[in-house]
């Protein structure tokens, strides 16, 4: 199948199409205006405050950070490991990844309420932030990845291509690593505080990123008539399920790990039980709809092979994405420091209190506008790039 594969850009011309084209162009047009009304007239229009810094723009961008690691693995898969049926797809992969990069860094920036500052931290490297080291991380995906595709893409240089893979795959688990330590390295704050956090973010990135791609695949093959036969349906649907129970067992460890110090025990009496909307988030969406509802769908022999329970379980997995980074970030944050352990602290800076936060609507609309302008930029590569392959006919493992 490899040898004969051919590639095509997306030659839809349905109104379907184009429509959904529109409304993430409109979508991302709107978030650009909410940035600028935030930077006009200051982060005070937002939920955010004194505790909660980093808000529902950030578990977007996160999101999409994380997503783009992960959305590489179909390339990984075939260049890395060798397996061939994975072939068809490396080229999308890697357009996806940079695609979900490009849309959760524009958030970030976007964000900062001072963009310009970015230049500042571009030019002024403190290699004792992670922060630093993530801009030289997702620099240097991009360009990695960029390389990666022009040599799978061009005949000749085709033999470069499994090195270029490897370098890919390295570069985006340390990535996905500075990430979630990003969070892990705050040793200030219970919520995080952990080296578990790393490994949790490396198996979110392969379900939420194949999440995606699967999604983005269905719609590309039905509006361009192209053939997706269930074998490859099958075989996306148990990858899936692998990726969302190490989901699953991560969250477990971290949780046990948490309640094994008897100092963290607040903290989690705050996520499971005492948190209101966080505990809600926690068991309803994250672990009931993202986790086992998924991995019911995956795994039960009933709905081998369809395509609508595929598709099902990915909306599972990205609204149990949404819920579990809400509550790492926000909820992390939303607890209050421990400043001095053992003692009562009182003051007029409401120490000891759970923060309050609900994000605006500008926020929200900064978010979604990041996601579209993710999604059209990927939609608008294999529209004019020779990316999908022009079918996916049965095959056997």
């Amino acid at each position: 199948m490899a040898a004969t594969q051919r590639y095509a850009e997306i030659r839809s011309r349905s109104p379907g199409y184009w429509g959904v084209l529109l409304l993430l162009a409109g979508l991302a047009l709107v978030g650009f205006a909410a940035a600028h009304h935030m930077d006009v007239e200051g982060h005070h229009v937002t939920g955010m405050n004194n505790q909660v810094v980093w808000g529902l723009p950030h578990v977007f961008a996160i999101f999409l950070i994380v997503a783009a690691s992960g959305a590489l693995n179909l390339a990984s898969l075939s260049s890395v490991f060798g397996r061939a049926a994975y072939k068809p797809l490396a080229r999308f992969s890697a357009v996806l990844a940079v695609a979900l990069l490009v849309g959760g860094l524009a958030i970030l920036l976007l964000d900062l309420g001072r963009p310009d500052r970015l230049i500042v931290a571009m030019t002024h490297y403190n290699f004792k932030s992670i922060f630093a080291w993530n801009i030289l991380l997702y620099s240097g995906f991009i360009g990695i990845v960029v390389v990666y595709l022009w040599l799978m893409m061009e005949r000749r240089m085709q033999a470069f291509s499994k090195p270029a893979g490897v370098a890919a795959l390295i570069w985006r688990l340390v990535l996905t690593t500075g990430t979630g330590s990003i969070f892990g390295f705050l040793v200030a704050r219970e919520a995080y505080d952990t080296a578990i956090l790393a490994p949790l973010f490396i198996v979110m990135s392969f379900a939420f990123g194949l999440a995606l791609f699967a999604l983005l695949l269905g719609f590309s093959f039905r509006f361009d008539g192209r053939e997706l036969d269930q074998s490859h349906v099958e075989r996306l649907r148990r990858l899936l399920g692998l990726f969302v129970a190490g989901i699953f067992y991560f969250v477990l460890v971290f949780h046990l790990t948490k309640l094994y110090g008897t100092q963290n025990h607040p903290f989690e009496r705050f996520i499971l039980t005492d948190g209101g909307t966080y505990t809600l988030l926690f068991w309803l969406v994250q672990i009931g709809l993202g986790n086992l509802l998924p991995l019911a769908i995956c795994f039960m022999p009933a709905f081998a092979g369809s395509a609508r329970a595929l598709f099902a379980a990915c909306l599972l997995v990205i609204a149990g994405a949404f819920a579990q980074l809400y509550i790492i970030i926000i909820g992390g944050q939303a607890f209050p420091l421990n400043i001095f352990p053992g003692y009562e602290v009182e003051s007029s800076f409401f120490d000891g209190v759970i923060a309050d936060y609900a994000p605006s609507i500008w926020e929200l609309l900064l978010g979604l506008g990041g996601v579209a302008a993710a999604l059209l930029l990927a939609l608008l590569a294999l529209r004019v790039l020779p990316i999908l392959p022009e079918g996916l006919p049965a095959e056997s493992d």
